[in-house]
């Protein structure tokens, strides 16, 4: 398998780590709540309150969101603080999916056309 080859298969599997992330209801409430939060990032203790949620089971899908490169935590005494990974994130909403999946046409498609 060539290097291009096998570079497109680290992306597909990256993605589906991703999106496997993100198929769930609780997790993309949790990106909501760190995404609409005033503070650079939020205590554990605080996504616990908000979630309404036992804390095993909220590290649990704060570990999912982690090993997705999702949010990135940071450690400040003895408390850990979660903030949306600004860099992944925008990298998932932008055009490079076009790219991978959409397909080029000689059709009338402007407006779905790849900008990357």
């Amino acid at each position: 398998m060539g290097t291009k080859a096998q570079e497109l298969q680290a992306t597909f599997k990256q993605y589906e780590k991703t999106f496997k992330a993100l198929a769930d209801e609780k997790r993309l409430k949790l990106l909501n709540l760190l995404a609409d939060s005033k503070e650079e990032s939020i205590c554990v203790c605080d996504l616990e309150e908000e979630m309404e949620m036992a804390q095993s089971k909220l590290s649990y899908h704060l570990k999912i969101l982690m090993q997705a490169d999702l949010i990135e935590r940071e450690k400040k005494g003895t408390w850990h603080y979660y903030s949306i990974n600004n860099e992944v994130m925008n990298q998932i909403l932008s055009e490079e999916l076009c790219c991978l999946f959409r397909r080029a046409s000689n059709e009338d498609t402007s407006d779905l056309t790849c900008g990357c």
